[in-house]
């Protein structure tokens, strides 16, 4: 039988509330979440200001990548590299960069996804409240 590490109540609640934190000092009214590595919401936050649009883009961002293994810029790209096909995978509605995979021992164990910014700026908060929390698990880059 095999053993996975995953997400605890503790990780999740300190990286939603780094990626607080960094939106704060930043000044981003963004929405955060957090899955599991089937795409289940474990956690989310909603900022002051932030759009009601965006907790359903974070969510959705966060999904994609945890079940496609791979930061959700991956699919943004492929997409807008020609392959438009690929808009027909199924259950996989976030492709847009802002998904970043949370990784231990190779694996991934879920994901954060982040909106309400520039795609850079919702991939960079992720990514940093990843590193910030969980330095020994770390974003697929």
């Amino acid at each position: 039988m095999k053993t996975k590490a995953v997400l605890t109540e503790q990780d999740v609640a300190q990286l939603l509330a780094t990626a607080k934190k960094l939106a704060h000092q930043r000044q981003w009214a963004v929405s955060v979440c957090v899955v599991d590595d089937g795409g289940h919401p474990l956690g989310l936050l909603r900022l002051d200001d932030a759009s009601p649009l965006s907790a359903y883009i974070a969510t959705e961002k966060a999904r994609t990548a945890a079940m496609g293994r791979r930061d959700s810029k991956v699919f943004e790209d492929m997409i807008n590299g020609g392959r438009f096909a690929f808009l027909s995978a199924p259950h996989l509605q976030g492709m847009l960069e802002g998904g970043v995979t949370i990784r231990h021992d190779g694996q991934c164990i879920g994901a954060i996804g982040v909106s309400g910014v520039k795609a850079e700026q919702d991939a960079e908060l992720a990514r940093l409240a990843v590193e910030t929390v969980l330095p020994v698990i770390t974003p697929d880059g």
